[in-house]
């Protein structure tokens, strides 16, 4: 039992009979009343008896052969019934929780598996800064940030876009020295793919105009060969690790921001089920997610993605991704999925493409971007930790990193694992029909209004026109039979999953039906986590992980799906969200 605490019925059905109104499938002569008194009934047995009874809906269950019902019956934590209304009157008896839905929609409880829950909410990160802003408004930003932060050995910021930083005329090193000369200062960029840093900073990290560049990373440089204060994927998340190693409170500000916001928000927005995409299991992250669910305050269902460090020894890390494997379906916690990247981002030039990058900024080998790990080292790791029981879940942006990574799998995989490949922004059409012919899960999101059809000219500088059409191509995957879904890479882009369901219907020429966007955000999402047997459709047999909104998706446009509000969350037929 979690923390939790069941809200009382007569608050519930007054929730619901404010929000909603009554609807034509309301059949019942009970319809009008949120309850049915017990005693005007035939009382069932006490093995037929329901916990918890839900009619009068627009139950869409994202069962095929089963795809809409009137009612929902749940015993303790199991679906017993989908069906009609009058179904449903043979389990009410007078301890059930009979809930008159008066035609509002129910749906499976919604996963997100690309999301960094602890990262994206702890104050760990102690101050943030504008994505656009002059070299003497981000002194004076940081400057204050370190006035606030008195006794941080230090500071940790984030929010700005790299663009602003190539295009500044000062350097961004010095920048950030005249702020805070004295202090080590790291500032995450947006997409966590570049670190801008001082120079005591980089003297903490031991580099210099004479490092070399990590696995995975660049040192950015001016053009007399000194650094500039810009490390690029690895190299900046080198950097980053030292930051958080240093703060004494980071394991307790990553659990408070954890269970005081980034949960309950979650289970607000229907969120049932998570994959954290990127576990730094040297930072502490596994011991706080261990911490929550030992103290049962969790939920959600949750699989953590242990992240492999490009830099590190691979015998040392394989012995020790191993020996932390976690996986008892009873839990709500599982440690059964590795995050890998294969390439960077295109806005920075570090994704990996077959063809050369139209910018050379980082003067990389061959201007095709870097890979953090490469196809002969992901068969390693595949042939390695696959027999443990590990899915993969990695990250490919660029058509050549993509097509490394299913080679990889093609090559190296038994054939039984479930890795996905995620981000999905530019794909070889030729490789678009083998995510279903390997078995690859492909993940997109969608949520960020940078993925829209709109912004796809954007790259158009760096990758050319022909290259820069189709991005992330959700409708084109479909259609090649690949297993999609649907997540949020939080917090890149906005969790809330009406957000995406309505970019993944609008975003011609690649967008695709509410049904698939619906299946990608929940049955597709179970598959991927190992648990579509228990969760992800609502089905007899399968555990009560519920979502109620307050409109029928299937009626909304594009604009009105955006707008939904969910009503009620059940988790393991447990109530942890009411409006």
């Amino acid at each position: 039992m979690r923390a939790t605490k069941m809200i009382t019925s007569s608050f519930l059905i007054a929730g619901l009979a404010l929000s909603g109104c009554n609807s034509d499938n309301q059949t019942s002569s009970q319809s009008t009343n949120p309850t049915t008194p017990a005693s005007s009934m035939q009382q069932p047995s006490a093995a037929q008896s329901a916990t918890m009874v839900f009619t009068h809906g627009r139950i869409y269950t994202v069962n095929a052969e089963q795809p809409w019902a009137q009612a929902v019956v749940v015993k303790d934590n199991k679906i017993i019934l989908v069906g009609s209304n009058e179904e449903a009157q043979d389990y009410i008896s007078e301890t059930t929780q009979h809930i008159n839905l008066q035609g509002k929609m129910m749906l499976p409880g919604f996963h997100d598996v690309h999301m960094h829950p602890l990262e994206s909410a702890s104050e760990a990160t102690q101050f943030s800064v504008p994505a656009l802003a002059t070299a003497g408004e981000y002194i004076d930003e940081v400057a204050h940030a370190a006035s606030q932060h008195p006794t941080a050995t230090w500071l940790i910021g984030y929010g700005h876009e790299i663009s602003t930083l190539l295009e500044m005329a000062d350097s961004p090193l010095a920048v950030l020295d005249e702020a805070v000369p004295e202090r080590p200062v790291i500032i995450m960029e947006q997409t966590s793919h570049s670190m801008w840093v001082n120079s005591k900073a980089l003297a903490l990290a031991g580099l210099s105009a004479n490092s070399i560049d990590p696995i995975g990373g660049v040192l950015g440089r001016d053009e007399q060969g000194k650094l500039n204060g810009i490390l690029y994927d690895n190299a900046g998340n080198q950097v980053m690790e030292l930051a958080m190693q240093s703060q004494p409170d980071a394991a307790q500000s990553d659990y408070l921001g954890l269970i005081e916001y980034t949960m309950p928000e979650l289970n607000k927005a229907g969120i049932t089920s998570i994959s954290d995409a990127r576990t730094y299991w040297q930072r502490g992250h596994l011991e706080t997610w261990q911490r929550v669910a030992n103290e049962d305050k969790l939920t959600l269902r949750v699989s953590l993605g242990l992240w492999a460090y490009p830099h590190m020894n691979d015998n040392t890390q394989l012995a020790k991704l191993k020996s932390l494997y976690q996986n008892n379906p009873a839990e709500l916690l599982q440690v059964n999925q590795v995050k890998f990247y294969m390439d960077g981002i295109l806005v920075n030039t570090t994704a990996a493409m077959h063809e050369p990058y139209l910018e050379n900024w980082l003067e990389l080998d061959g201007n095709r971007g870097l890979n953090y790990f490469t196809q002969a080292r992901l068969e390693k790791y595949l042939k390695a930790l696959e027999p443990t029981g590990f899915d993969f879940n990695i990250h490919g942006i660029g058509d050549r990193g993509i097509h490394e990574a299913l080679n990889a799998i093609e090559n190296a995989s038994n054939g039984q694992s479930r890795h996905r490949i995620t981000h999905l922004e530019v794909i070889d059409p030729l490789d678009l029909p083998r995510f279903a012919k390997l078995g690859v899960i492909a993940d997109a999101q969608v949520a960020g209004d940078f993925t829209k059809p709109s912004h796809w000219p954007e790259t158009i500088p760096l990758i050319g026109s022909e290259r820069a059409q189709d991005l992330v191509p959700i409708r084109s995957l479909t259609d090649n039979k690949a297993t999609l879904t649907l997540s949020s890479d939080w917090n890149v882009s906005p969790f809330n999953p009406f957000i995406g369901l309505s970019n993944a219907v609008s975003r011609q020429p690649q967008a695709i039906s509410l049904a698939q966007a619906i299946e990608a955000y929940t049955l597709n999402s179970a598959y991927a986590m190992r648990q579509e047997q228990r969760v992800g459709s609502i089905e007899v047999g399968k555990l009560a992980d519920l979502v109620v909104i307050d409109r029928d998706l299937f009626e909304a446009s594009a604009s009105e799906i955006r707008g939904a509000q969910v009503v009620m969350t059940l988790l393991d037929g447990e109530i942890v969200y009411q409006r």
